[in-house]
This record gives structure tokens, C-alpha cells and sequence, in this order.
């Protein structure tokens, strides 16, 4: 019998998560069963079960890996050294990941996710959990108001917070309503950044480092 491998491991669940977010984002995550995640996949049960006991394990899978991305995003965002570029990039990432049909389905799954965390301890363990790139900005406000390159006496906590409900209420917004505009809403976002957030606010900026329309 034929050793079976990480890397073919990995693709199975990969199918199989992938297949699920189909699933949920369709129907919703109480009217899919194990069976149409199975059907979807096209995988046999006994496969399924091998990398998951259970819708619940498969929404953590998915809750899981959604934060790693973030985590990520925040980490390379925040390391540029331009304080309002790296600001700016942030809002980006998330902003751009919006704009993906892809994602976008994706993240209506995230919604019943955040859904699912109100009556389910696990899931809301695994959500909380996802802070860890609030706690990421948090720091770099921290440390750049110290540098002097953000307004000084605000709260680091209380505007990773702002930040963050910003991104979270469009993606809300965005799972009612699949036409809104995200540039439109990303230049907001960035003219907040710039007027709010710097010790020396960029006034009359438009552009967020675009060239001008013509």
C-alpha cells in the first residue's frame, strides 16, 4: 500500500474545508449537514471523518485559519517603518481581501462563525483567540506614539478596538450587501488614519499614495 503523504494529507483537508465554506456560505451553517459537505467534497464519509469529527471541528478549522491570515497581514503591515504607510497598508490588506468574490464568501461564513460563538463555548473560545492581531496593533500604537508619529494620550487598546470594528462592521455590511463600495469606504478609512491617528495630520491628502484620476 502506497505511503500516504503530508502533502496529500493537507489537500484533503484543504477539499474538504474548502468544500464546507461552499456549503455555509450557500445554505448556512445549522441547514448543512455533514452529508452535503461529504457530496461537495466528494469525498466518502469515512475520508471526512478522518480530518474531522464534526461540523463544530470543522467551523474551528476555519476560525483558526482565518486568524493565522490577520495575524500575518498585521505582522507585515506593521513592520514598515513608515508609520502612516504601514497604517495605511493595513487597512488595505483587509480592504483588498474584500474585494475578492472569493473572500467575500468566505467571510459571510466568518459572520455565522462569529454567530455560532454565541452559544458555543468552543467557538467562542476560538474567537477570542482571534484577537491576537488587535493585541498586534495595539503594540505598534504603543510604540509609535512613543516614536512621536501618532497623537499621544489616546488609548492603544481602545484604538486597536476602533480600528478593528471599522473592518469588522464593513465585512458586516458587506454580507448584506454584496455591491457596496469598497474603495469608496477604503478611502474614508484611510482619511480617518491620516487626520485622526498622525501627529502631524496629512490634510487635503486624497489620493493614500494612488495616483490622481484624470
Amino acid at each position: 500500500m502506497p505511503r500516504v503523504t503530508d502533502a496529500y494529507r493537507e489537500s484533503k483537508r484543504r477539499q474538504i474545508l474548502d468544500a464546507s465554506i461552499e456549503c455555509f456560505a450557500r445554505e448556512g451553517f445549522h441547514r448543512t449537514s455533514m452529508a452535503q459537505i461529504i457530496a461537495e467534497a466528494g469525498v466518502s464519509a469515512g475520508t471526512i471523518y478522518l480530518y474531522f469529527d464534526s461540523k463544530e471541528q470543522i467551523v474551528e478549522a476555519i476560525a483558526e485559519e482565518r486568524h493565522a491570515l490577520e495575524s500575518v497581514l498585521a505582522a507585515t503591515a506593521l513592520a514598515n517603518p513608515d508609520t502612516r504607510q504601514a497604517l495605511h497598508d493595513l487597512a488595505d490588506g483587509y480592504l483588498n481581501w474584500l474585494s475578492d468574490p472569493i473572500e467575500q464568501k468566505r467571510r459571510r461564513v466568518t459572520v455565522q462563525v462569529w454567530a455560532e460563538a454565541l452559544r458555543s463555548d468552543r467557538v467562542a473560545s476560538i474567537v477570542r483567540d482571534g484577537v491576537a492581531q488587535r493585541q498586534q496593533i495595539a503594540d505598534f500604537i504603543r510604540e509609535r506614539q512613543q516614536q512621536g508619529h501618532l497623537v499621544a494620550g489616546l488609548d492603544p487598546d481602545a484604538v486597536s478596538r476602533v480600528m478593528l470594528s471599522l473592518v469588522l462592521g464593513f465585512v458586516l455590511q458587506q454580507a448584506w450587501d454584496a455591491a457596496i463600495d469598497v474603495d469608496g469606504y477604503r478611502s474614508v478609512l484611510n482619511e480617518i488614519i491620516d487626520r485622526l491617528l498622525l501627529a502631524e495630520p496629512t490634510r487635503g491628502r486624497v489620493d493614500h499614495g494612488r495616483p490622481p484620476k484624470r
